[in-house]
């Protein structure tokens, strides 16, 4: 395993992700923006927008290198002078309230005078609980974490709940999924893993989006909807890595703020109806985290 065949792998995988997307959604079709970094490496922002079924979807590939930014070696893992960092980043905001929110990340990082190491994972934000869906989409990725060795299912799903979380609000983001970083043994079963993670996360999740992109809906769910993604917002933008890292590392404004969702929400206290299952999810998302597979 060396960097080169690494970035192939994500320029592929891209390029798979982007194409189920589209034959779910069956009218938009993703734009492909290229473009280069100043200091070094550039990437291929994909960006679906005002879809049948996804409203927005964001599908970006980079490859990046040069000084590693001050004051980000200790918060990102960058030892040493100069950085290579490569990676896969998917988001996906349904138009119907009643499917969820989709978003994961593979990626993969050198330093000069530091390990190498992946990270990745992929979590899900429903706006309406179904159980059999969070059940699904766990159950899919412990089950490719059970085909590996180097994989640890109940710490990174640990990890991804505690990663997701907005302190501020004392609420998760959403149901959780598996978040791992900053892996720098046995690099060759991590990306045996990495990849076959990769290869189960859209069909993962496209069986919950073609099973709810029916459901029936109104203006109600849709308002909820947009508070829900006020929660997605605040988190991207206060408490995210990645993006602070991006912004750091002089990365495109555009491609980093691609996740955020096309409309969004913020009412002042605004409190759920007792026993409605919008109350139904947030008492979820307030409580210790669930055990879904």
């Amino acid at each position: 395993m060396n960097r080169s065949d690494v970035e192939t792998w994500y320029r592929r995988f891209q390029a798979a992700v982007v194409g189920g997307i589209e034959s779910v959604d069956e009218t938009a079709m993703f734009v492909s923006d290229v473009w280069e970094r100043d200091g070094g490496g550039g990437g291929d922002t994909r960006v679906l927008s005002e879809g049948r079924h996804i409203e927005k979807a964001a599908v970006n590939f980079s490859a990046v290198f040069g000084d590693t930014p001050e004051g980000s070696s200790e918060r990102m893992a960058a030892v040493g002078k100069r950085f290579y960092a490569t990676g896969v980043s998917i988001i996906v905001h349904p138009r119907n309230p009643h499917t969820p929110t989709f978003h994961a990340n593979l990626r993969y990082f050198e330093s000069e005078s530091g390990p190498s190491w992946f990270g990745g994972g992929a979590d899900l934000t429903p706006c309406y609980l179904y159980d059999e869906d969070a059940q699904h989409f766990h159950r899919t990725q412990r089950t490719v974490c059970d085909r590996h060795e180097v994989a640890d299912y109940e710490a990174w799903k640990r990890a991804c709940d505690e990663y997701f979380y907005l302190p501020h609000r004392r609420e998760a983001r959403g149901i959780g999924g598996l978040f791992f970083d900053h892996l720098t043994e046995r690099l060759d079963e991590v990306w045996s893993f990495q990849r076959d993670l990769g290869e189960h996360l859209l069909p993962a999740y496209g069986s919950i989006l073609r099973r709810r992109i029916a459901t029936p809906y109104g203006d109600a769910e849709r308002h909820w909807q947009e508070i829900r993604r006020g929660r997605y917002v605040e988190f991207n933008l206060v408490w995210d890595r990645g993006t602070k890292f991006g912004l750091d590392t002089g990365g495109r404004t555009e491609s980093i703020l691609g996740s955020l969702p096309p409309r969004a929400r913020w009412e002042y206290g605004h409190t759920p109806k007792l026993g409605s299952p919008e109350a139904r999810l947030l008492s979820l998302l307030q409580a210790e985290p669930r055990r879904w597979a």
